[in-house]
């Protein structure tokens, strides 16, 4: 005589609450409106990763913009390109949901709409880069330049020391953690240390006139090769943070001993 379990009813994931729909044959009302506009703003947050960054990365510039004090042209314009990224974002999350519903298998038309769609979130961010970098360029042009001439005139001895504790919390952690070898994985990264070391090098010689834009090209180099370092499973964010700080102070030692 065997003895059957029932099958186990699959959990159902808790939904977040939503407004109730209006009753048939009443339109909504203005209220009703903002509240599902409100609904779907809330829901794309919590759901989509990729918009949850571009909300930040807006937040920042706007943090940013007022700290630098762009003109009134200028915020105008960033609150444009920030509105575009996040409407062709959210746009793109409701054809893939649309998309997903309809379709049960594969479709190759399903499959170019997405594309299609992820195209117009890249063509809008990248127009937003290019924005951002005219408004940013002149007034963090100035101040960057101001920071990096301190940096130069500061004593060697200041930074030696910086050096020196980045290389014992670097040398502690590891030794705690005993993660990694001494090429691949574990404190520091060593890609990561190469990158920003070629980023501090680069700003070091860039002439005046063009260090903002050689400065904000290596270092964007250099985060992306930080990332393919945390994105590969190599590195963690903790051991390419390491790597990258002790990379940039070495090399900022180095110009300031030898010249």
């Amino acid at each position: 005589m065997s003895i059957s379990t029932p099958p186990q009813r699959d959990r159902e994931r808790p939904r977040p609450p939503v407004s109730p729909p209006p009753a048939p044959g009443r339109a909504p009302t203005l209220l009703d409106s903002f509240n599902y506009a409100f609904e779907g703003i809330i829901h794309v947050l919590r759901t989509q990763r990729n918009l949850r960054i571009h909300f930040a990365i807006a937040i920042a510039v706007l943090a940013a913009a007022a700290a630098l004090g762009v003109g009134r042209d200028e915020l105008i314009e960033l609150l444009i390109v920030i509105a575009f990224v996040l409407v062709a974002e959210m746009v793109n999350s409701a054809i893939e949901g649309a998309i997903d519903v309809s379709t049960t298998s594969f479709d190759p038309n399903a499959k170019l709409a997405k594309d299609i769609a992820a195209g117009a979130v890249l063509i809008s961010t990248v127009t937003a880069i290019a924005v951002g970098y005219l408004v940013f360029a002149h007034a963090a042009a100035h101040r960057t330049a101001h920071w990096l001439d301190r940096v130069r005139d500061a004593p060697a001895e200041v930074t030696l020391i910086a050096l020196v504790l980045v290389a014992l919390v670097v040398i502690g952690t590891k030794a705690m953690t005993g993660r990694g070898t001494p090429l691949r994985g574990g404190l520091p990264s060593g890609h990561a240390g190469i990158a920003f070391a070629g980023w501090m090098a680069a700003t070091y010689v860039a002439s005046d006139q063009h260090r903002f834009l050689i400065s904000s090209l290596t270092f964007v180099m250099a985060l992306l090769v930080a990332q393919t370092r945390v994105e590969a499973g190599v590195h963690s964010r903790l051991e390419v943070l390491y790597g990258g700080v002790l990379g940039a102070l070495v090399t900022l030692v180095a110009f300031q001993v030898l010249t």
